[in-house]
């Protein structure tokens, strides 16, 4: 049977109350960008519910498109049928008999929002299963464990049918908690960050430092296709490429070795901090996880956050790495992670990292270099792509500085 829309059910939004449109608004945007390779696609936004509606459109393909979207808790490929219990039954009829095999067992779930309805739900159950017996040699009743579930959704413009059910992300729409940008290295832990902050509806854009000819394009091409892992949630994400080189030789030219690690990290940050203030972002997210290696010691944290009073958001800050890559690969970063091209935090590592610094002492060493003229310089050449989560639609803009 050919669906004619898909049934996207809320989660956490229902919770929203009188601020629940902002978060329908954010989630039909979202939809919408994820949506948007498929022509003639229509998105109707209520108040409890979300209709796709698919014009000739493959539910199929929409559904894949629509499991990473972040505040949907489940959707369900549907049909819309007047309110007209003859044609309701031929139709419930038609759709289990499009999906039934020999020896399937059934159950009918059916839900009557629109109280005026004329039969209520358990009435609706026996209408429908009695057909659905009478009519379809050896088919069964199975209430608790039924190969088909006729899904009966009565509202007040239609009535809408469905048999299978797909979870969604959760969490709350992009956008909707605000503007970050994330710290983006191409290790296992930073994407996992992204995710889990997009989760909790903020947009993310990334910031990624590049230091040729010690780091390859091969390894910016890693974080590209990170990129577009996380693009794919959400149908968009802007990456900024920092050229690091000089700042990054320069700091091992004048800072005493087992600092150069923390001195190397603030500088990063406060890079970071400039382009979160000219994209108008409100936080930094990071991938940190409290004493993973020598720079994520509550010392080297403190060292390094004294750069700034922006709010640094870790969400793996107390994760084991076990947690992590199981959610990496869930999220499909995994393997693009561990492609062996070493970034620019690696190449440089000193043979004995400082792992409680001091941020007095850093401070010191700091003070003898003017680096406020080469953190303007990496800024104002910040290279911008916005990815779409597919390879072939990505496209290079110029420095939106």
């Amino acid at each position: 049977m050919k669906y004619d829309r898909i049934l996207i059910r809320y989660g956490e939004l229902s919770t929203k109350g009188k601020n629940r449109k902002k978060f329908v608004d954010k989630l039909r945007n979202s939809i919408a960008d994820a949506l948007s390779s498929f022509s003639g696609i229509k998105i109707d936004g209520q108040r409890d519910r979300m209709y796709v509606v698919l014009n000739g459109n493959e539910a199929d393909a929409v559904v894949h498109s629509l499991k990473n979207i972040f505040g949907i808790q489940s959707f369900s490929p549907a049909i819309k049928v007047e309110r007209d219990l003859e044609v309701l039954k031929d139709a419930a009829l038609e759709l289990v008999t499009s999906i039934y095999k020999d020896g399937n067992t059934f159950k009918v779930s059916a839900r009557r929002s629109d109280k005026t309805f004329s039969l209520d739900t358990n009435e609706l159950n026996h209408f429908f299963g009695s057909h659905i017996l009478k009519n379809i040699p050896g088919i069964k009743v199975d209430v608790k464990n039924p190969d088909i579930t006729l899904q009966v959704e009565v509202r007040s413009e239609a009535v809408y049918l469905s048999s299978e059910n797909f979870a969604g992300a959760g969490g709350l729409p992009t956008g909707a908690s605000g503007k970050a940008v994330l710290m983006l290295s191409g290790g296992l832990d930073s994407p996992v960050a992204g995710y889990l902050s997009m989760k909790r509806g903020l947009e993310l854009e990334g910031v990624h430092f590049f230091s040729p000819p010690f780091t390859s394009e091969r390894a910016k091409q890693k974080v590209v296709d990170i990129g577009n892992v996380l693009a794919s949630m959400n149908g968009r994400f802007v990456l900024h490429i920092v050229p690091f080189t000089e700042i990054q030789q320069l700091i091992h030219k004048q800072i005493p070795e087992n600092y150069t690690m923390t001195a190397t990290r603030r500088l990063m940050l406060r890079i970071t901090d400039e382009i979160r203030r000219r994209q108008e972002a409100l936080a930094i997210i990071t991938g940190e996880s409290v004493g993973q290696v020598a720079s994520q010691t509550l010392e080297s944290m403190y060292a390094i956050n004294a750069v700034t009073s922006t709010p640094i958001i870790r969400p793996l800050v107390t994760s084991d790495k076990g947690d992590i890559v199981d959610i990496a690969k869930q999220i499909g970063t995994y393997d693009i992670s561990i492609r062996p091209y070493e970034d620019c935090c690696t190449v440089f590592v000193p043979a004995s990292p400082k792992t409680k610094p001091k941020k007095e002492k850093v401070e010191f060493y700091e003070s003898f270099v003017d680096f406020e003229p080469m953190i303007k310089e990496a800024v104002d050449k910040v290279e911008t792509i916005v990815l779409t989560g597919k390879q072939e639609n990505n496209s290079l803009m110029d420095s939106l500085f």
